[in-house]
This record gives structure tokens, sequence and C-alpha cells, in this order.
């Protein structure tokens, strides 16, 4: 099949950008260079020049707790008009599916652990993403909502926290894993976290999202949102003792407790993609976190040149 993937530069694009050619898809990869998708024109272009027959909608701005907080307007725009621009094109373009990414930013501060989809509208979200997570939440109800007049066939996903080789390990933008691993690798003597490290994440390898994207493209064609993650919960404090000890970091570890620590806790029930389209993850935290260590290290260089 001819498909689209918008964010297919990025982290999790280019992975499934991989995946898809090696399956034998013709690939479309939407850049942001190329193509506003904040502006229905630069969507309106991408569609005529792509043709998709199936659409990825990963493109996304985001970034850790510290570029939520510095671009809150910024990521609420950018992330409502990409996901109502790219609706509006598929519904005009008519592909055979599209397959939207979430976030687990747009479930409730205090969800009952472990997530289940159907706690979606139960609160408001964590303040620090809010305005991020609720841009995404309400292309979720966007797609619901062209499903049922236009009948736009969307699977709408909410991954876990992701991390694998390849992520943003810009110290400004990055998420936890990458912010981490740099900060182990590069320093010597000690590195200071935000918080307590008492809250908790689940964290999904990047080629198990991959495998979740392209079964839900395949086998899912419901209107209710899934969560793609693996169960497991790791408290941050537990994640930076992991790291440390991957990265062989022997320094002092100083948790910084007037910086925020973000949602208490996260977790999903990934029950949904198992019964329906026959999910699972299946790459442990550890090993994933030494594949990421290893690639970072070999790529360290190029990051320091930057």
């Amino acid at each position: 099949m001819r498909a689209l993937v918008t964010g297919g530069g990025g982290f999790l694009g280019s992975r499934l950008v991989e995946r898809l050619q090696a399956d034998g898809h013709e690939v479309f990869v939407a850049r942001r260079r190329d193509y506003d998708l904040t502006s229905m024109d630069g969507a309106a272009q991408l569609f005529a020049d792509a043709r998709p027959q199936v659409v990825f909608h990963l493109a996304a701005e985001v970034g850790g707790i510290g570029a939520n907080r510095a671009n809150p307007g910024r990521y609420w725009f950018a992330n409502l008009m990409m996901g109502a621009h790219v609706l509006e094109q598929a519904r005009l373009h008519e592909p055979e599916k599209l397959v939207v990414a979430g976030t687990v930013c747009s479930y409730p501060k205090f969800t009952p652990v472990p997530f289940g989809e159907d706690e979606l509208w139960n609160g408001y979200p964590e303040e620090t993403n809010a305005p991020y997570g609720v841009a995404k939440k309400t292309v979720l109800v966007g797609a619901q909502a062209y499903r049922e007049q236009y009948g736009l066939r969307t699977a709408y996903l909410l991954p876990a926290n992701l991390y694998g080789p390849g992520d943003n390990f810009d110290l400004e933008t990055s998420h936890v894993i990458p912010a981490l691993i740099r900060k182990m690798v590069d320093s010597k003597d000690q590195v200071v976290l935000w918080g307590d490290g008492s809250p908790s994440r689940e964290f999904l390898y990047v080629d198990d999202c991959v495998e979740g994207l392209v079964l839900a493209a395949e086998r899912y064609d419901g209107a209710e949102p899934v969560n793609l993650g693996t169960g497991v919960e790791t408290t941050i404090r537990e994640l930076a003792e992991t790291i440390a000890d991957a990265t062989g970091f022997a320094g002092e570890i100083i948790w910084d407790t007037s910086m925020p620590n973000g949602q208490p806790r996260r977790s999903l029930d990934a029950t949904r993609a198992r019964e329906l389209f026959g999910f699972q993850a299946r790459t442990p935290l550890r090993e994933g976190l030494e594949r990421t260590v290893a690639w970072y290290r070999a790529q360290a260089p190029a990051h320091a040149s930057r």
C-alpha cells in the first residue's frame, strides 16, 4: 500500500517508516521542513502529493516537563491544528485507514492505576502537560465525529512513554529516559534530577510501539481509543538507578525537590490492544535501556559537537 507518515523524520516516525518499507509498502515521509501541518494549505499540499491509501499521523510538538512548561500555548495550538487538518484532509482524500498516535498525557492527573481507556474523560490532565494532552484528546473527539458523519475509519492509540535508539537527547526538550542517559554518560561526579523520584511511569520500547501501530492499521476498526503499553510501572527513582547501572555511572544522584514531579503515577491497562488486535509489548525495560545506552554512546560525539 501507499502509506503516508506524518512526523516520518522523527523518533517514532523514522522507525515506522523503516518497518513499512521492510514490509514492502511505498512510504511517503512528511517532514516539518517540507509541510507545515498547522496550516490547512500545508496539509492539503501534503495529501495531494502523497495520495495515501493509509495514513499514520505521528507528527507532534512535544517534550518533557520543562518544554511543556515553556511552551503551553504553542503545544496546544500546534497539536490541535495538526490533528484537525489531518482529519479534514483525510475526509477529503478518503484513505482506507487513518492511524493517530495520541498521548498518555491526556489521562486525568489522578487516574486509577492501571489506566483504562474508559477513564480518559474522568478528570483534567496533570497541569504541566495539560495543554498538550487536551489538544491531543480533542483530536480523538474529532476522529470519532468524522467517523460518525463521514465514515472516516480511524484507529486512535495511546502509547506509554516511548524510548529507544534514535530518541531526542536534547536536554532542553527530551523526555526522562534520554535525559537521564545523557546526563549519566556525560557526567562523572553528580547529576541533578527534578522532583523526588517518587512518580511512576510506564515505558514502551519504540519498536514495540511500531508493532502496535502496524497491527492497528491492519486489524483494528473501532471508534474507541486503545492503550499501547507494557503494564509495568516503574518509579523515576528506580529508573535512575537502573540507568546508572546500565551506563556505569558511579556519581551522586541529587533530587531537586523544588522542581515539579509531574503526574504522580502512570501505568496502562493494555488488555484492549491485546484482545482487539493482538498487540503485546516484548522488550523488557532493562534490555531496551541497554540498547538505547549503546546507541547514545555511539552517537555521543555528534551530540557533543552540536
